[in-house]
């Protein structure tokens, strides 16, 4: 699929997403001037999906979409001011490694056949040569995906829940919560969180199945909210039982994480798969504001019943650089 236009594809196309992903983290060495390289990224990440690079062994590269982002180091480097020059904080439930905290560059590699993950990451890495150094990588699948209404699908993760029903699907919200509009040098680009997180798959489903669907706050099988209504609609907050408790718990994951309750907006999740290092989630977040993920975790880090299960062993952020083509470089509006 065709990096050009002005978004990067790997975002919001194709759509449903691939099923495979391969997430390369790296850093930038010691005097590497990253306009150059990106520009020279740009330049192969083109060749690559119209199969003309014949670092592609013969495969064919079909749906294959790169996305190139880079780093809160890097950022400051162009303007201490610009969207994406900020880290991440730092939370409960983690146990992160100093080289899988942060990173200079992100290349997502998606694609429907997964051999070709491996080939194209050599291939960039090849391309960048010694100017780069590898931090850490994780390759995760998606789930089959389900209908969720409104012509919309979203895979399950690993707990066996639908992931992802909430987001900003229509241009009008994609345009409010998921692209930046300026400055000109990020204009079209976006904010990426990555996280890496261990599940603890034996205690969750030691649970029954409402119990689970109350760490949720959705029906198992249809993705429901246990207040009723389409799949795809918000939870009703305020529903009560006859004796009164709410429907939708109050430590549930749909309460906690809910945009209007925490005061945020949408953010555009991705959700995959992994089982190496350990059985797990690959979380991707994409938003035009870092605050809506660190609100919308910090307000879960306080009783989210979710987070239970979890342990964060990577952690990240990255300005998902705007579209690019031949005339206009991969990063040049930032580092040109």
């Amino acid at each position: 699929m065709s990096p050009t236009g002005l978004h990067q594809a790997g975002v919001t196309l194709p759509q449903p997403a691939q099923p495979n992903l391969l997430a390369v983290v790296a850093d930038l060495n010691d005097g590497v001037a990253p306009g150059p390289l990106l520009a020279e990224l740009g330049r192969a990440v083109h060749a690559l999906v119209e199969g003309t690079d014949p670092r592609l062994l013969g495969l064919p590269p079909g749906d294959l979409t790169v996305t190139v982002g880079v780093g809160p180091r890097l950022v400051r480097m162009a303007g201490t001011s610009l969207p994406g020059a900020a880290d991440l904080p730092r939370f409960s439930r983690e146990r992160i490694e100093p080289r899988a905290r942060g990173g200079d560059l992100l290349i997502q590699i998606c694609a429907g056949d997964a051999l070709l993950l491996p080939v194209v990451a050599a291939a960039l890495l090849d391309q960048a040569g010694d100017r780069v150094h590898e931090r850490w990588r994780q390759s995760a699948r998606r789930g089959v995906n389900v209908p969720v209404g409104n012509g919309l699908t979203a895979p399950r993760n690993p707990l066996g829940f639908i992931d992802g029903i909430v987001g900003p699907h229509t241009n009008a919200e994609q345009q409010r919560d998921l692209w930046l509009a300026g400055p000109p040098a990020v204009a079209g680009g976006t904010l990426a969180v990555l996280r890496r997180m261990e599940l603890d798959l034996q205690r969750f489903a030691a649970l029954s199945v409402p119990e689970q669907e109350a760490v949720f706050g959705r029906r198992r099988a249809s993705g429901v909210p246990l207040s009723g209504g389409p799949v795809a609609s918000g939870p009703d907050l305020g529903a009560k039982t006859p004796d009164g408790r709410y429907l939708v718990p109050a430590d549930s994951h749909v309460r906690r994480a809910n945009p209007a309750v925490v005061g945020t907006g949408l953010m555009l999740r991705r959700s995959y798969s992994t089982d190496d290092p350990a059985p797990g989630l690959l979380f991707i977040s994409f938003q035009n504001d870092l605050r809506t993920f660190t609100a919308t975790l910090a307000h879960m880090d306080t009783s989210d019943a979710l987070l239970r299960f979890t342990t964060t062993t990577a952690s990240a952020t990255f300005l998902i650089l705007p579209g690019f083509d031949r005339q206009h470089p991969l990063g040049s509006r930032l580092f040109g």
